[in-house]
Formats: structure tokens, sequence, C-alpha cells
């Protein structure tokens, strides 16, 4: 049966697209390519969530724009650190023992950034 497999990637505008790929290197440590973008390895940890939120949502906010990115990552206190000592700070956080840990950040085009740690054995 042809399906859908997974999200392939998250594709935006941005004013400052050079900028904004170097803040997400220095802050969030991602691999820009040669091509301006980033690919990420299979984690072999964590799944892809697909979700749409009610038009009506405060989840994303401080955000005004209509969508979020949730970005899976190893060790969300190394990567809180590695923001703070960039000055950008998280707007939550919850620690979660069934799914993981999330802190939330924004990024300099105005997006709120879901950071998220699955737990050992998410559900």
């Amino acid at each position: 049966m042809a399906k859908v497999l997974g999200i392939g990637g998250v594709f935006f505008k941005a004013d400052d697209g050079p900028g904004l790929r170097d803040w997400y290197a220095r802050v969030l440590g991602f691999s820009v390519e040669d091509w301006g973008g980033v690919v990420f390895p299979p984690s072999g940890r964590g799944y892809q969530v697909w979700s749409p939120f009610k038009a009506d949502s405060d989840h994303f906010k401080p955000s005004s724009a209509p969508y979020m990115i949730n970005l899976m990552v190893d060790d969300l206190d190394g990567v809180l650190a590695k923001a703070a000592a960039e000055g950008v700070e998280p707007t939550g956080r919850q620690d979660d023992e069934s799914f993981g840990k999330f802190a939330w950040i924004m990024d300099p085009n105005g997006l709120k950034v879901e950071l998220w740690e699955p737990a050992a054995k998410a559900p």
C-alpha cells in the first residue's frame, strides 16, 4: 500500500536565510551543508509527529507564526546550556516521564522551537 513514511523536511521562508542558518549552527549545533540545509541522520530513538492544532491554540505563543518546529535532541540540558551561552533562554520547560523532556526557545525569525529529548522508552 502506498503511504507516507514520515516528515521529509521542514521548509520555510526567512528574511535573512544566511543569518538564520548561522544562528541555528551556533546555538543548536546544526551542521549546515554547502547547499544551505541540514540533513539529520536517523536517530534510532523517538519518533516523528504530524499534528494539527486548533486555530485559536496558544501552544505556539509567544510566536505569531501558525506553526512550530520540534527538534529531537540527545541532551536537552546540554543544548540549553549551549543556547544560554549564545544569550538564548527557554520560554518554558516540561519534563514528562512518559514522553521525555521538552523546552521551548524562540529563533531570530520569531519562530517557537520545541526541543525534545525523548524518554529512554518513549511510548
